[in-house]
């Protein structure tokens, strides 16, 4: 599959996910999710959070065309320690293409 198009092989945007650590304690927790919140953006207030289950981490998956303006979403306080990871799917097609890219 190549970048920037989906399983049809139609041009789309790329898919990022966006992971923000934040501290452990529980001030930490409120004040991380209270700042995704009130800023009222779509992406920021539909986060999912892991900390119920000790992983102190906001995900977020967003359809943007660069890994930068994924990056902006971010409030500023926490886009140097976010990971922006780049999303792919694959078919079987695009499987055995990478395979037949590698074969000796």
């Amino acid at each position: 599959m190549l970048r920037g198009s989906n399983r049809e092989g139609i041009a789309s945007m790329a898919r990022f996910l966006i992971e923000t650590p934040h501290d452990g304690n529980l001030v930490a927790c409120a004040r991380a999710v209270e700042l995704f919140l009130r800023t009222g953006s779509h992406f920021l207030t539909h986060a999912d959070w892991g900390c119920k289950d000790g992983e102190h981490f906001a995900w977020i998956v967003v359809d943007v065309d660069t890994r930068d303006e994924a990056r902006n979403i971010i409030p500023p306080i926490f886009r140097a320690q976010s990971k922006i990871v780049q999303l792919n799917a694959f078919t079987i097609d695009d499987l055995e293409g990478m395979l037949r890219q590698h074969e000796p």
